[in-house]
């Protein structure tokens, strides 16, 4: 049975502290990603406090990841199918 724990499903050996190595990693980066999500939380009910829309921020947020002409390209396309639909 200890064999069988010690070889992947490929037939090759694992490499115990390697492996572990790399789950420790991911569960640290889990944490940080949970604390600077919390952090995001704080922001966006600080910027509601003030009178902000979080959602318009977020919204904000994803716009300005994207390339100018990729945004454009969306809203061009949302646009014909919003009058196509008659909504403007």
């Amino acid at each position: 049975m200890t064999d069988e724990r010690q070889h992947g499903m490929g037939g090759g050996a694992v490499a115990a502290d390697e492996l572990r190595q790399l789950i420790e990693r991911a569960e640290r980066l889990e944490e940080e990603k949970k604390g600077i999500t919390d952090d995001i939380k704080d922001v966006m009910a600080e910027a509601k406090g003030r009178g902000y829309d979080p959602k318009a921020i977020r919204e904000i947020l994803k716009v300005r990841r994207k390339k100018k002409e990729e945004y454009q390209e969306e809203q061009a396309i949302l646009e014909v199918y919003l009058q196509a639909l008659g909504m403007i």
